[in-house]
């Protein structure tokens, strides 16, 4: 079919009344959506839509991840690996699109930020509670996040869940354990209200899998899914920081954190410590 005119003609069979009909606008209930950016500013700036566009979408985005880990760790618990590793990978894409978005804020200058950064009082970043969810499910647990949700129940009520729940990484050497490698019971009982910390013991286990790859594709390949979602997650907090440093500077956060210097000890955190420690003692 041939465009005239720089224009289109409309197939016969699109459908144009929608009074008796679901329209793209009222499944993805488009009017609370896009009515849902309300600056603060007095004026307002016109670079705050930018700032809370960029949080909002942060925010969809890390409930999809949410959805996805736990659901990966519901399958690991059926013994279901492919289906873990299916939605683990489809974090990983998320995980992608959720570091690049930084290039799009980094293009707020100091000065512009400062132009309205006053008129979000204590609201911070570090207050979200899907990114904290994320990082319980990943192993990352502290018990003393919590007091920062006292005022949202709903949002209090999850972290305590996740809290006490396994993280995906008990879940992957539970399910290691089941098929029949030597995971030590000390790790299969640990108190998984707390997070992971490095266990030596469970490096020899994952020497066995690296070098006998093809023998355990399975949890081979499971290996290095975990792995790619730990450096995915750290590229992601380096970008966070570095966009801080050029946007503010080492100012303290609006949250009452340090800022950078709080950022910068995150990346000193890790999920899956024993995946990374492993490849030391791979060929030796």
């Amino acid at each position: 079919m041939s465009v005239e005119k720089n224009t289109r003609k409309l197939d016969k069979g699109i459908v144009r009344d929608f009074s008796s009909r679901m329209s793209y606008a009222s499944y993805l209930q488009l009017p609370t959506l896009l009515s849902a950016q309300q600056p603060v500013s007095e004026p307002e700036h016109h670079d705050e839509m930018l700032f809370i566009i960029q949080h909002q979408t942060t925010e969809l985005w890390l409930k999809l991840v949410l959805h996805e880990l736990r659901s990966a760790a519901a399958w690991l618990r059926a013994d279901d690996l492919g289906s873990a590793l299916k939605g683990i990978a489809r974090v990983k894409h998320i995980q992608k699109t959720l570091t690049e978005q930084w290039s799009v804020l980094a293009t707020l200058t100091p000065t512009e930020y400062s132009q309205f950064r006053g008129f979000l009082g204590n609201s911070s970043g570090f207050q979200s509670s899907q990114y904290r969810a994320v990082e319980f499910v990943l192993g990352n647990k502290n018990r003393k996040m919590l007091p920062v949700f006292e005022s949202d129940p709903e949002a209090h009520s999850m972290l305590e869940e996740l809290l006490a729940a396994p993280s995906i990484y008990d879940e992957f050497l539970a399910y290691l354990a089941r098929q029949g490698f030597d995971v030590p019971a000390a790790v299969l009982q640990r108190d998984v209200t707390k997070a992971h910390e490095y266990t030596p013991e469970l490096v020899p286990l994952f020497k066995h899998i690296y070098e006998n790859a093809a023998a355990n594709w399975g949890a081979y390949e499971a290996c290095e899914e975990l792995v790619d979602l730990e450096d995915n997650f750290q590229l992601w907090r380096f970008r966070h920081l570095r966009t801080v440093q050029r946007t503010i500077g080492m100012k303290s956060g609006t949250g009452g954190s340090s800022g950078a210097a709080f950022l910068q000890k995150a990346l000193e955190l890790t999920f899956f410590p024993e995946l990374f420690a492993v490849r030391t003692e791979i060929g030796q």
